[in-house]
């Protein structure tokens, strides 16, 4: 059964870093791509990170060259290092383990989510 465990979030100052990680049980975290989501209220899930298991990485616009993805094989874990951060910024993160190129990209398995909240 495959599970991850997500961890990383809480509250930050506009400007500020976190860095979100999600741990992969389960076996398939080497032989899978994987992504980052993020959900505000009333909102669908958006796609923000996405990495190949090479390391190959995409982002969404709002994010790019202040966002990170990054995954530790030895550890099955993936992370999410987010600097510069802004208000909008703020909602429920969730990690995911899936199949197919950014493009096309297809989620399986979801994490529980993590709250990051910008705020002054």
């Amino acid at each position: 059964q495959v599970e991850l465990v997500e961890s990383g979030g809480g509250l930050v100052q506009p400007g500020g870093s976190l860095r979100l990680s999600c741990v992969v049980a389960g076996g398939l975290f080497n032989l899978n791509p994987m992504a980052w989501y993020r959900q505000t209220p009333g909102q669908q899930r958006e796609l923000v990170a996405y990495s190949t298991t090479l390391g190959r990485t995409n982002y969404v616009d709002s994010v790019a060259g202040r966002f990170t993805i990054s995954r530790d094989d030895a550890k099955n874990t993936l992370y999410l290092q987010m600097n510069s951060l802004k208000p909008e910024d703020t909602a429920v993160y969730y990690c995911n383990l899936g199949s197919g190129p950014y493009t096309n990209y297809k989620p399986h398995y979801w994490g529980q989510g993590t709250q990051v909240t910008v705020s002054s």
